[in-house]
């Protein structure tokens, strides 16, 4: 399997720079794998398509304003740090520019009494930084820090970010990235679709850096794939298998949700999980557990676009990017949705 049989051309004016004002006013593109046949409608009808005795499973992870712009303390030089994860309490793996400016030892100052020491210099172009603080750290981030947007997005990230680059349901910190599948809905279309009979579940998958890195080998199988921490609770993962037992479609809103179940249900039931997967899942792979997936548009080579083509058909897919395409949407982060049925 090739890598570009993962490729497509994406115009630069398709890449939607900002949300939309109301988030269930998005395009929804609905892609049916029996019929091969393609809907148009709006977001806000998602109900339309969805069984009334089926179960949202959500991604209730939190993007944190992972951007931090300080100063070194002695030459009061100019640094910009993302954070990528914390490997120990206070302390960060993070990417920093200008890398070549700093030395163990470098002591950094942003806002709010927030202090930073470099430990280490790694090989893999990262650095370890121990924060130093008064206060609870995510508040503070949320202080001085901005939402780290996509490379595709070129903007500034602004107050509003803080709002849009999440799911009204976002509550566990510890995302870079958001999964972007959740951001089209509202508490009103949630409460909706629940007096339909169509409930949710939630789990939690901190979305990484790595979602952002491109596949670099030709033969698409032996990718290997960045590992992210998920956390699927006991109750949670019973009453998403009871659901099942009962029937139910499991219907799973993004590509985060799909990787976090499939890790999960190695042995055909859903279980609790409590670590990081690597799980790679690209056509051939056999699922176990989703029967419907709600996800954006994705970057071209991208395993995101991998994983979707897994779930319906390579071709199929290609035929709806080149149909939203066709019919102007919107790609990306901020922009339009696919639900595939």
């Amino acid at each position: 399997m090739k890598l570009s049989d993962f490729n497509y051309d994406l115009p630069p004016d398709r890449i939607a720079q900002n949300p939309l004002d109301r988030r269930d006013e998005s395009r929804l593109l609905v892609v049916d794998r029996e019929t091969c046949e393609f809907i148009h409608t709006t977001f806000k009808n998602i109900g339309d398509f969805l069984p009334r005795n089926s179960l949202l499973v959500l991604n209730d992870t939190k993007v944190i304003s992972a951007r931090l712009i300080g100063n070194k303390s002695i030459t009061g030089g100019k640094i910009e740090l993302l954070l990528i994860q914390e490997v120990e309490k206070n302390t960060w793996e993070v990417l920093a520019k200008p890398r070549r400016s700093l030395k163990i030892g470098t002591e950094l100052v942003f806002g709010e009494g927030l202090l930073g020491t470099v430990l280490d210099l790694l090989d893999n172009g990262q650095c370890l930084v121990n924060f130093t603080y008064e206060g609870e750290f995510f508040t503070i981030l949320s202080e001085v820090g901005l939402i780290p947007l996509p490379p595709y997005i070129r903007r500034q990230a602004n107050d509003e970010d803080k709002v849009r680059y999440q799911s009204v349901y976002a509550s566990s910190e510890g995302a870079i990235a958001a999964p972007t599948a959740g951001l089209h809905f509202t508490n009103d279309l949630l409460d909706e679709l629940n007096s339909k009979g169509i409930d949710s579940a939630k789990l939690t998958l901190h979305v990484g850096i790595g979602t952002f890195q491109p596949v670099k080998v030709e033969n698409v199988e032996t990718h290997k794939m960045h590992a992210e921490y998920i956390n699927l609770s006991r109750i949670e993962a019973e009453r998403i298998q009871t659901a099942r037992d009962n029937g139910k479609k499991i219907i799973a809103i993004g590509t985060t949700v799909v990787r976090a179940l499939e890790s999960a249900s190695e042995s055909g039931t859903v279980n609790q999980y409590d670590g990081y997967s690597e799980l790679f899942i690209y056509p051939g792979y056999k699922f176990k557990v989703v029967d419907a997936l709600l996800t954006n548009f994705h970057l071209p080579k991208s395993t995101l676009l991998m994983l979707v083509s897994a779930f319906a058909d390579t071709t199929l897919i290609q035929k709806a990017y080149e149909e939203a395409l066709r019919h102007q949407y919107r790609f990306y982060s901020y922009g339009d949705a696919m639900l595939i049925i």
